[in-house]
């Protein structure tokens, strides 16, 4: 299918690992900073000024251009109560929006639902990575997770679309419940289905999805036509993905991948200025390419970490802390610092951690609401404050 009517579309990227708020929005103008961080610090001289208090770590040169037109929203001291120190239960909370219990439903995942109640397309949603975020994973809402888009596929061996089209329907008739250990055929069973039956309708399901979805995404690299040259890594080479998908006119409205690992308990100034430079040179590439092609003014990015660093820098690193950054960009967000930069005082610090001053599903409400025109509430759990970003 081909969409060209142009609609709000979202490109998530999960900073994996628990990225450094202290040194990616730093507060270079608060001595507290230095005293802190004896060593895991960026110099006031090599910061790139917000103003005369805070700064962009040096290697953010190449989106630094976002905030200076008005087209970057940061978000500090981004979290939620009683945080967690743990990278998975973090990351599930976060995917969730569910602090206090253990839950399984992805926020994206309701989002897609949302556009697309009757899953007439399986793209509706493209990960790009490997394996499936919980943040897209609800039952009955397809996905495709792509690890690279030229050599995605599912029975590639089979060179007809018939032929991986009668594949799949074995497939998944396999997994239906109309077929059982008597050996009856789907008309003939005679016992109701069994426990866990439903899942395995809805693996087969997935398998019939997943092909279908990759038999479509392969016609987006013959559609893809640019001068824009992308760096040499891999967060890179995802975003140039999700821009062939999105430039192909797929009706794809949810984006997602990931880059790390920002776990920078050691060797954290070579780390993460690396890491940075490869986010923010990847993502200067992915809007210069959309904006070649006339496709940037309905894109949204957003940037996220499960958590922030310690205060107190460790000698070589920085270990797991609270109050992160979120960082939004796009044509039409309303550049700014929407929330207070968390205190570093000591008295104002939890256990050595930055107290969070906003909760993280304002961040999530306010995109869905004022960007993608869905309803936040029942997705994020609760009414949250939203910032006006658009």
């Amino acid at each position: 299918m081909s969409t060209v009517q142009k609609q709000p579309t979202l490109v998530v990227l999960q900073l994996t690992g628990g990225n450094d708020a202290l040194n990616t929005i730093v507060p270079y103008g608060d001595g507290l900073y230095y005293d802190n961080r004896r060593t895991v610090r960026i110099p006031e001289e090599e910061v790139l000024p917000i103003d005369n208090r805070f700064g962009f770590h040096p290697a953010m040169r190449a989106i630094k251009p976002f905030w200076d037109e008005g087209k970057m929203a940061i978000i500090a001291g981004v979290g939620y109560p009683n945080p967690n120190y743990s990278h998975f239960r973090s990351m599930d909370i976060w995917y969730t929006c569910e602090p206090d219990k253990i839950a399984t439903d992805g926020w994206l995942g309701k989002a897609v639902r949302e556009i697309d109640p009757r899953a007439e397309n399986v793209l509706t949603a493209v990960n790009f990575g490997r394996g499936l975020p919980r943040a897209l994973s609800l039952a009955g809402v397809p996905v495709a997770s792509v690890a690279q888009l030229d050599s995605y596929g599912l029975l590639t061996s089979l060179s007809s679309v018939s032929q991986r089209q009668s594949a799949l329907e074995v497939f998944s008739c396999l997994y239906d419940d109309g077929w059982n250990d008597q050996g009856l055929s789907p008309t003939e069973t005679l016992e109701p289905a069994r426990s866990g039956d439903e899942v395995l309708r809805y693996t087969g399901q997935t398998g019939l999805d997943a092909q279908k979805g990759a038999d479509i995404l392969r016609t987006a690299l013959g559609k893809y036509h640019s001068d824009v040259h992308y760096p040499k890594n891999p967060i890179a080479e995802n975003l140039k993905g999700i821009a062939q998908v999105k430039l192909a006119g797929l009706g794809t409205r949810v984006f997602y991948t990931s880059h790390g690992t920002f776990d920078t308990h050691a060797t954290q100034l070579p780390t993460h200025a690396k890491l940075w430079q490869e986010v923010s040179e990847g993502i200067a590439a992915f809007f210069e390419d959309l904006h070649a092609h006339d496709a940037a003014d309905d894109v949204m990015l957003l940037i996220w970490s499960e958590f922030g660093r310690r205060v107190k820098d460790n000698g070589a690193g920085t270990d797991h802390g609270a109050g992160s950054v979120a960082l939004i960009l796009g044509e039409h967000v309303k550049g700014g610092m929407y929330s207070e930069y968390p205190s570093l005082k000591q008295s104002d610090l939890t256990l050595g951690n930055l107290k969070y001053n906003v909760d993280f599903r304002s961040t999530y409400a306010t995109i869905l609401d004022r960007w993608m025109q869905i309803e936040a509430e029942p997705i994020v759990n609760g009414k949250f404050e939203e910032f006006a970003i658009v």
